[in-house]
């Protein structure tokens, strides 16, 4: 690109933002943040304020588009590529401030937004990704070769991000894929409303404390406190969360209300209630597998898969099948163990059910390891873990520091802002930190970015993880559980991917990879939990500060793979029923009153109908599948286990809090974002052809 042009589309680019904020008036979302990082004014950004924003943003991302097809010049990176990566500064903008509300602070008036600009944004998404001038002049910088670099990595991207989204498509075609977008991308709106409501409904009301019993003075204190934060005259409550098993049922005493709770969890969408995803589950599945086939795919897996590590669905079976075969005869052991267990103190004829096996697997923990829970959570103070745990690790692997910055403002006051500073003390990223459960807020744990760093925008990241622990009671420390300390652990790991990426393009920047390597990180990340030194650190008693005892370290240690065949077995499930939706051809998806039986068929014909070791998410209430972007995905997680389990034997060998080990994982792995293959990433730090897959089961304990 000569100057001249270039300058012509700064000019226009700047002539759109001008014109947008006149138009919006002092709209702060269209304007440049003044705080640090350029972080969002949420004391400034009122909720009228997103419509418009939206409307602004997508009116000059049009505009720059329109300015690039207009070009005179032969197509290049510079004015094409790089025009169009930069389009949407401003929409990028507001569609991470707006949509990390709509996942953690859904107030009615968000909801009602995000209905208004979800098919606008649709709209707006085909409109580019069919436009058959733009994408030409995108396919003859392709095509035309001699890019080195991100920049070909970027040509790349953006060229195939084109062609799959039907670019090469017949005009028949490209108008049905549009009308599947629109139709898809309206469903998973309904999908979320959805099972946001069906999971609040959900709550399991409570008349006395004494139907508590079992549970720790702390929980029945948290069920009081949600049943007030509810408005119920009721005086407790039980709060379901996203995956199937519930937490309290480890500790009930009462068997009618662990079935109880169970089966709010279990039932919660799926029209036993007056919540009913099935039929958008059933639709979804149908425009997806259309969609597949309109691009010349058997399904939508294939479809799906072509752009990860694994490739294709035979690939992914076959790594599920060997998984299967090593679990299946340990878990059917580990059923008939506890409930030989708790015929002990039942009686003979005792029938162990699925709200049984949590309740006796915790009583034998604490006989045969003389653990519990209750006994540890004293030790795992929130605070205590994330600043104590999880910033120490990330300092002594990767030199970073943590100040907490109380100046800047959240969407909500349970927030925390930190300003992290590399080993040199140079400011590197902010992060957010939001750990605690609200009705607003969906269910599970994630991260994601208020602004993603790009050395070509000159923006370093800002960086949110959002959690869904329980919060206690004014003046009073928020205890976890061991799994809970382990997702703090594992959504740093997301953090630290974003946080430390060195990349020039917003495209190809920290955890913009394939979704079968995005979990390794944070996986990975989660062994530091138990390293001595770090555990030491941060696991001291919320009242008196003294460490963990040896002696109580060890018992709790050694009781992490106690039974590990549940937890393997319900993610195994669970990934089995994701594929098996999506390797369907559009005929052959069942009727919404068919989804079911169908995923009890699906279940039975991989060996994994097991009453006591259910899917980690049923059909009806899969987000990773019908609501997020892990559809024929969810596999990954297994599979990015195997790359964490390689690396953290690795950090062992050569010394896990070694800054080099840290140092030499970052820059290979960790600051390169997407843009170089992602399988000779992991090798280039490891010294490993190919991961080794047996490493999982032993890490499992299996």
């Amino acid at each position: 690109m000569n100057t001249k042009t270039l300058v012509t589309i700064c000019i226009i680019m700047l002539m759109n933002l001008f014109t947008a904020c006149n138009n919006t008036g002092d709209n702060p979302l269209l304007q440049e943040s003044v705080l640090p990082y350029g972080a969002p004014d949420f004391s400034k950004i009122q909720t009228s304020d997103y419509l418009p924003a939206f409307e602004a943003a997508m009116a000059q991302q049009r505009e720059n588009i329109a300015a690039i097809v207009a070009s005179k010049e032969a197509p290049t990176f510079e004015n094409t590529v790089l025009a169009y990566e930069e389009s949407d500064v401003l929409l990028d903008r507001v569609k991470r401030v707006f949509f990390a509300l709509a996942e953690a602070e859904k107030t009615p008036e968000i909801g009602d937004i995000e209905k208004k600009v979800t098919p606008m944004l649709t709209d707006l998404e085909n409109e580019i990704s069919f436009n058959k001038e733009l994408f030409q002049r995108i396919k003859q910088v392709y095509d035309q070769g001699g890019l080195e670099g991100e920049q070909q990595k970027l040509t790349e991207e953006i060229y195939k991000e084109f062609v799959r989204k039907g670019a090469l498509l017949s005009d028949e075609k490209m108008a049905r894929m549009k009308e599947i977008n629109l139709r898809i991308s309206d469903l998973q709106q309904q999908w979320g409303d959805s099972l946001q409501a069906a999971t609040n409904d959900a709550v399991v009301w409570v008349d006395t404390k004494e139907e508590l019993a079992g549970l720790s003075e702390a929980d029945i204190t948290q069920c009081e406190q949600d049943a007030k934060s509810r408005g119920s005259k009721k005086p407790y409550c039980i709060v379901i969360v996203n995956t199937t098993q519930q937490q309290p049922l480890a500790s009930l005493d009462n068997r009618d209300l662990r079935r109880r709770v169970y089966e709010a969890s279990v039932f919660r969408a799926d029209g036993t209630n007056q919540h009913n995803t099935y039929p958008i589950v059933t639709e979804i599945a149908k425009l997806r597998a259309e969609q597949a086939e309109l691009m010349g795919y058997k399904d939508y897996a294939s479809y799906s898969l072509e752009k990860t590590m694994a490739k294709t669905t035979d690939n992914v079976y076959a790594f599920l099948k060997n998984l299967i075969a090593a679990y299946s005869p340990k878990a059917d052991a580990e059923t008939r163990a506890i409930e030989e267990y708790a015929r002990k103190s039942e009686g003979q004829d005792f029938q162990l059910q699925p709200y049984d096996r949590f309740f006796y697997s915790a009583k034998m923990k604490k006989e045969q390891l003389n653990i519990s829970d209750e006994e540890i959570k004293p030790y795992f103070n929130a605070d205590s873990v994330q600043l104590n745990g999880v910033f120490y690790a990330a300092n002594l692997a990767y030199g970073l520091t943590f100040k907490e910055r109380k100046d800047i403002p959240t969407y909500h006051p349970d927030m925390k802002v930190f300003e992290v500073f590399d080993r040199d003390g140079k400011p590197m990223a902010l992060f957010y930190s939001d750990l605690f459960r609200r009705p607003t807020k969906r269910g599970g744990a994630w991260m994601d970015e208020f602004a993603t760093q790009s050395f070509q925008r000159e923006q370093l990241p800002i960086v949110f993880n959002v959690c869904n622990y329980a919060k206690a009671p004014d003046c009073q420390p928020s205890l976890l559980t061991w799994d809970d300390v382990t997702t703090m652990f594992h959504e740093f790991g997301h953090a630290l991917h974003g946080m430390l990426s060195k990349c020039q393009y917003n495209r190809l920047s920290g955890t913009n990879v394939a979704r079968d390597f995005v979990e390794m990180p944070s996986q990975f990340n989660e062994s530091f939990a138990s390293i001595p030194e770090v555990f030491d650190h941060y696991a001291r008693h919320c009242e008196t500060g003294e460490p963990m005892s040896a002696d109580l370290k060890e018992r709790m240690l050694s009781s992490i793979n106690f039974q590990p065949c549940y937890a393997l077995g319900e993610n195994l499930a669970a990934t089995c029923l994701d594929m098996a939706w999506h390797v369907l051809p559009a005929d052959k998806v069942p009727a919404a009153d068919g989804a079911a039986a169908f995923e009890t068929e699906v279940l039975k014909a991989v060996g994994l109908m097991n009453e006591q070791i259910p899917p980690r998410y049923r059909t009806s209430y899969f987000n990773h599948v019908w609501g997020s972007g892990y559809a024929a995905g969810y596999y990954s997680y297994l599979w990015t286990e195997v790359l964490a389990v390689n690396v953290a034997n690795v950090f062992a060998q050569r010394g896990a809090l070694k800054p080099e080990t840290g140092q030499d994982f970052a820059e290979k792995v960790l600051s390169r974002g997407n843009t170089g293959d992602l399988m000779q990433m992991f090798s280039d730090f490891t010294g490993m052809a190919a991961p080794d897959a047996s490493a999982l089961l032993k890490a499992r304990g299996l």
